[in-house]
């Protein structure tokens, strides 16, 4: 249950309530020069069974008996939550192990919580049979609203739907801050004449599109790996659409669409070209979420952190992938320290720190990453600064 210590599998979350004493140091380390009401985590995400009338979806298939795999990706999720899968409420316990998690920072800092959209066919059609994980705009808009001092959401509408116009209007009133799009999960081609269309729409409100590119593993959807090549949202970008790529591409190769034989190169790489024409400076963004996990390559931390050094600072974006900084097996503290990127000496206090309050080991660690001289700046963490408020 949230909040209570548990011994259990290796790769399992504690779930510690309170902060340990030895905290303290690093807990000064992580606020200085960084005010928390400018700190607005930019990529969080919600979860829910809709066992309490929320309209949440999880597909039959992550708590089958007849699929294994994947019944075992939602256990190792909701562990990484601190939410018992077979509790009374799994919608409820889900925002109460937020909350919980969310008091353990100053004043002021916030999170944006993700709603989620359905897989939806070419016609606009939604199809739940290829939907791993639906959390509707109501949803994301009344947890964010039970809590306005600490969440604020962001909708997830897909462009193909006959509504969506609508729909996007209608998220921009209730307070949404941007729209997220995951392609492969979602069968969205930002190419696609309809995406871009809504895409003008989204920049005429003042919306960012959250988009998700390079190689997605936890929410496998309709499985159209095709559509999460970085280069596809520079058709967003030419029709005026601000565009905040999700983990700044950094897990898996992609078709270098640049290039007559089209080889397959590492997905960062194309995000990082993109980064660098000067026509898209002011509108295109990457978020940090994930980005540090051990499945990525030692070059793309390095190449990142490297780039902070030439104007990334402030175009990078703090976001923590909520609840995966929960599973502690998916960041190596090791594996960072042989890179070159982590201190010994904040190993152990940031792995105490995990056990404890994975948002806020999260933040942490992003604030003690250094290559040489170079670290993330500050402007990385006050994200506040790239949402327009709510009209």
């Amino acid at each position: 249950m949230p909040g209570t210590a548990r011994a259990a599998a290796p790769w399992a979350s504690e779930c510690r309530p309170a902060l340990p004493p030895a905290a303290a140091e690093l807990q000064q380390r992580i606020w200085q020069g960084l005010a928390a009401d400018q700190l607005w985590d930019v990529h969080c995400h919600l979860l829910g069974s809709g066992d309490s009338g929320s309209g949440c979806y999880l597909h039959p298939s992550l708590t089958s008996g007849f699929d294994v795999i994947e019944r075992v990706r939602r256990r190792v999720i909701l562990n990484a939550a601190c939410v018992d899968p077979d509790g009374a409420s799994l919608d409820e316990a889900y925002v109460r192990r937020l909350r919980e998690l969310a008091d353990g920072f100053p004043a002021g800092a916030r999170w944006l919580l993700f709603a989620f959209e359905q897989a939806h066919d070419a016609a606009g059609a939604a199809q739940r049979e290829h939907t791993t994980v639906h959390v509707p705009d109501r949803h994301a808009a009344a947890v964010a609203a039970a809590l306005p001092q600490r969440f604020g959401w962001v909708a997830s509408i897909h462009p193909y739907r006959p509504d969506a116009n609508v729909a996007l209007q209608r998220a921009r009133r209730e307070g949404a801050v941007a729209v997220k799009w995951l392609p492969s999960s979602m069968n969205i081609d930002p190419r696609e004449l309809r995406s871009l269309a809504f895409a003008e729409a989204a920049a005429a409100l003042g919306l960012p599109l959250i988009v998700h590119c390079g190689e997605e593993k936890a929410v496998p959807g309709a499985r159209r790996d095709d559509l999460v090549n970085p280069l596809h949202v520079r058709a967003l970008l030419e029709r005026g659409a601000r565009v905040i790529v999700a983990h700044c591409a950094s897990l898996g190769h992609a078709a270098d669409l640049d290039r007559r034989s089209a080889p397959e190169v590492p997905a960062f790489d194309l995000f990082a070209r993109l980064m660098d024409e000067r026509a898209f400076e002011g509108r295109l963004f990457g978020d940090i979420s994930a980005v540090f996990q051990r499945n990525r390559d030692p070059a793309v931390w390095r190449g990142l952190l490297e780039r902070c050094q030439g104007g990334w600072q402030g175009r990078l974006l703090h976001g923590s992938d909520y609840p995966l900084p929960g599973l502690k097996w998916l960041t190596s503290l090791p594996r960072l320290r042989a890179a070159g990127l982590l201190a010994e000496a904040d190993e152990a206090p940031l792995a105490d720190l995990r056990e404890h309050n994975p948002l806020l080991f999260d933040l942490a660690l992003k604030r003690c990453l250094r290559l040489g001289g170079t670290r993330l700046g500050d402007e990385v963490f006050a994200t506040r600064r790239h949402f327009a408020a709510p009209a």
